[in-house]
């Protein structure tokens, strides 16, 4: 098989559904016609949720590290330590421990060349907090792993609708001292540049959401607005963005809005997902954008309410996975385009006597 994808996929949380949904995912006949499974988690498991699921089919080989990976099956790369006994829907640093583990393979992985694209299962904030890992979630984790100096932007989308974030896993005490005119001005330029390099939008049109009920309603709730929102507004029209605002989040959504738009800009965690949420049942996608490498996850938590139960939906992380193929190939398409314009106008340009340096 030629050009296939490698999927690394993290087993995130055992005590969560990340097991469950991967194994729905995977089970159907012809997925590795579609792109190579790696999944850094344990086969005990894996086999755990195929009866608990009565799958009739889940087959896969066993890898010790990602150099060995065959393309067009199912490879399983265990972590070093030991499995622990699974606990339903229990917070565990045990559980935690091995997150991290699958999480620190896979990103190396991602790093050598092993995998192309990274899909993460949910984990527990609270579980994986330890000396070695001291973040709020995995996109923090990982702007410090792969983002080469460069600031990440967490993404929530699905096939009409994107969202990123300003201020990611902040408390909202901190929140509005955190907004300035410079992070809007480059959050949206960002955002702009994501929406044309992995999502295809030719020249984006970016709505950004106000801090304030109202918009502030004239300074009367908050002057956020009319001192930092609006002027970087303005400055980014000045540079060519399509960007639009401050629009409050309530009218904004409620009214349907959003769909006038390539990308939203919310300022803060709940302003963006609470709707995006709401508005889109199943099939969410979360994409950490401006990374060298191509990152998404599910939309949702380990959901341990339900978990080892046979009930949870696997719609999200399946998004995930093709939602991530899909922006590997597009970035590619346009990097290659970018690498050299000249040439590639050269080359496809009809020929109608013109003569043409083909060695320019």
């Amino acid at each position: 098989m030629t050009n296939h994808i490698k999927v690394g996929i993290t087993h995130g949380d055992i005590n969560g559904i990340s097991y469950e949904i991967i194994a729905k995912v995977l089970a159907p006949e012809g997925i590795t016609e579609l792109f190579t499974p790696v999944v850094f988690g344990y086969p005990e498991l894996l086999e755990e949720a195929a009866a608990l699921l009565e799958l009739e089919r889940l087959p896969f080989k066993v890898i010790s590290t990602p150099s060995e990976v065959q393309e067009g099956i199912i490879n399983v790369i265990p972590p070093l330590s030991p499995m622990p006994a699974p606990e339903p829907g229990k917070v565990s640093k045990e559980a935690g421990k091995v997150a991290v583990e699958a999480l620190e393979m896979a990103v190396d992985a991602l790093k050598d060349g092993c995998i192309d694209v990274l899909v993460t299962a949910p984990i527990s904030k609270e579980a994986v907090q330890s000396e070695k890992f001291n973040f709020p979630g995995h996109t923090e984790f990982l702007e410090s792993r792969l983002g080469e100096e460069s600031r990440s932007q967490m993404i929530l989308f699905n096939d009409r609708l994107r969202i990123a974030l300003l201020t990611i896993h902040l408390p909202l005490s901190k929140v509005a001292a955190s907004i300035t005119e410079e992070t809007i001005v480059k959050a949206v330029e960002s955002f702009a540049y994501t929406l044309k390099r992995d999502f295809g939008a030719e020249r984006p049109s970016i709505a950004i959401l106000s801090l304030n009920p109202h918009a502030g309603d004239g300074g009367m709730l908050g002057n956020e607005e009319k001192d930092i929102i609006e002027p970087a507004i303005r400055q980014l029209q000045d540079n060519g963005i399509l960007a639009f605002g401050p629009f409050p989040a309530d009218g904004f959504f409620g009214h349907g809005s959003y769909a006038n738009f390539d990308g939203i800009l919310a300022m803060y965690h709940d302003q963006g997902l609470a709707p995006f949420k709401t508005l889109v049942s199943s099939g969410g996608v979360n994409f950490t954008s401006m990374l060298p490498y191509v990152r998404t996850s599910p939309d949702h938590g380990t959901a341990f309410d339900i978990a080892w139960k046979g009930e949870a939906d696997p719609s999200s992380l399946r998004e995930a996975i093709y939602k991530a193929i899909d922006i590997y190939r597009r970035r590619k398409s346009f990097d290659d385009a970018a690498a050299n314009p000249l040439k590639k106008f050269i080359q496809e340009k009809p020929d109608k006597g013109e003569r043409l340096d083909k060695n320019i």
